[in-house]
């Protein structure tokens, strides 16, 4: 989403660079770029002029016309000011004392709200918690059967009642809840399509009968600045305590999501940054501002590794590098291990230096991984163990049976053969360093 606003950023600092002193004038052109990018990319033009304002007084002070590095010097504030525009630090939900505690999801239809309460509740199950589902959407169709399917799919319970008010559905969500001994209920309410009077009623009754722990706005971070107007009303209305961002890796300008903070004054609390079930990460301001200048994001590159780590893999892996014993199956294993962490291109976006113009360079193909997956597949658990047996007329069937060509099946073979080779020199490393770097190496 934000590709086009770090595409600029990254080129106005590279021009910064090449300036040994920055005097005031040089300054003020930079300031006005900056202010052209984030206008560009949607941002509210008073979250603009209240930024550029802070960079400015900071910029044409001592800490960078006096400093023997200036564009860094400007390339930190401006760092530091976005992360502050951002919310300047991760907030996380405020469960307090009561049991079960409960968060309620409002927004419009069409935001990614049912969907975001399935994704919610599976990442706080992944934290230790123990969830259940509402289904307090009663008009809607397939709302219900919706948040079913996505509850089977995460292995969460729903509770839902197409006959009952909504306000009642949740008194009989909560106290299912408590009697079961779970510890959070996430609730699903009603959106439409724009805001009206109704609505806005029905949720102030809600939380007047049953007051959640916390309600969390679902923003749909593609409308742009509709998505400020949206969120402002409904802190006004309803009364919100954070945003849930969705749809963060559209290709959309990222407006709403640089304005919305200071607008609502409401903290983005998670983000959404894809369509599978655990593609919602908490909303840290600092990481995201380094994503936008270029600088990557290794802090969420360590936690999805982290994430999708397996230790008892990684020590039988380290006892196969050791002996040489790597095979087909365990690079196999490895691809797969990598997957569970995200489309490559986001991961290689966490890296710093590798921008997303250099990205696209890179053409990160994700149908050549699917290609050397089904060539492996195809493989017989022998041919894997030992890929040395694998003649001409094996590597025809091996082809057929993948939908390649003999061509790519010597391909990887020649590949896999480079790598035995590279391993060998992981034989003089100390066990430790070795089952830290190896699983990144594939």
């Amino acid at each position: 989403m934000f590709d086009n606003l770090s595409d600029r950023l990254q080129d106005i600092f590279k021009r910064l660079r090449g300036h040994g002193k920055l005097s005031e004038k040089q300054v003020e052109e930079v300031m006005r770029e900056i202010r052209l990018a984030l206008l560009e990319a949607d941002v509210n033009f008073k979250v603009v002029k209240e930024f550029i304002a802070r960079v400015r007084e900071r910029a044409v002070g001592q800490e960078v016309l006096r400093s023997l590095t200036p564009a860094q010097q400007v390339i930190k504030i401006v760092n530091e000011e976005l992360t502050e525009l951002l919310g300047s630090a991760n907030e996380r939900i405020d469960f307090g004392g009561r049991l079960p505690a409960s968060v309620m999801l409002v927004g419009l239809q069409g935001s990614g709200k049912t969907t975001a309460t399935a994704k919610l509740a599976a990442h706080l199950k992944n934290q230790g918690r123990h969830p259940m589902m509402v289904a307090a959407d009663i008009y809607r169709p397939a709302a219900i059967d919706q948040l079913e399917k996505l509850g089977q799919q995460v292995g969460i319970e729903v509770y839902a009642d197409r006959g009952a008010k909504p306000e009642d559905i949740v008194a009989a969500g909560l106290k299912k809840a408590e009697k079961e001994g779970l510890d959070t209920v996430i609730i699903d309410t009603a959106g439409r399509l724009h805001i009206d009077d109704q609505m806005m009623q029905e949720l102030v009754r809600i939380k007047k009968k049953h007051p959640p722990s916390e309600t969390l706005l679902v923003v749909d971070a593609m409308t742009g600045q509709d998505a400020v107007n949206v969120a402002q009303t409904f802190v006004e209305r309803v009364g919100v305590d954070g945003v849930i961002l969705t749809k963060l890796d559209g290709d959309a300008r990222g407006g709403a999501a640089l304005s919305i903070k200071t607008v609502t004054g409401k903290p983005i609390k998670f983000a959404s940054v894809g369509e599978k079930m655990g593609d919602l990460e908490p909303f840290y301001p600092d990481r995201m501002a380094s994503r936008i200048l270029g600088m990557g994001d290794m802090l969420t590159l360590i936690e999805k590794a982290q994430a999708t780590y397996d230790e008892k893999k990684a020590q039988e892996l380290e006892r196969k590098l050791r002996k040489q014993q790597f095979t087909l199956e365990d690079f196999l294993d490895q691809m797969h291990q990598l997957k569970k962490m995200g489309p490559l291109d986001q991961i290689l976006g966490m890296i710093p230096g590798i921008s997303s113009s250099k990205l696209k360079g890179l053409q990160v193909d994700e149908s050549q991984i699917k290609r050397v997956e089904a060539i492996i597949q195809s493989m017989t658990p022998e041919e894997r163990r030992k890929p040395q047996i694998i003649g001409a007329s094996r590597k025809q069937r091996i082809a057929r049976g993948s939908g390649t060509s003999t061509q790519d099946v010597n391909r990887l073979l020649q590949q896999f053969q480079q790598m035995q080779k590279l391993i060998k020199q992981f034989g003089k490393m100390s066990p430790k360093r070795m089952g830290q770097m190896f699983p990144f190496q594939l």
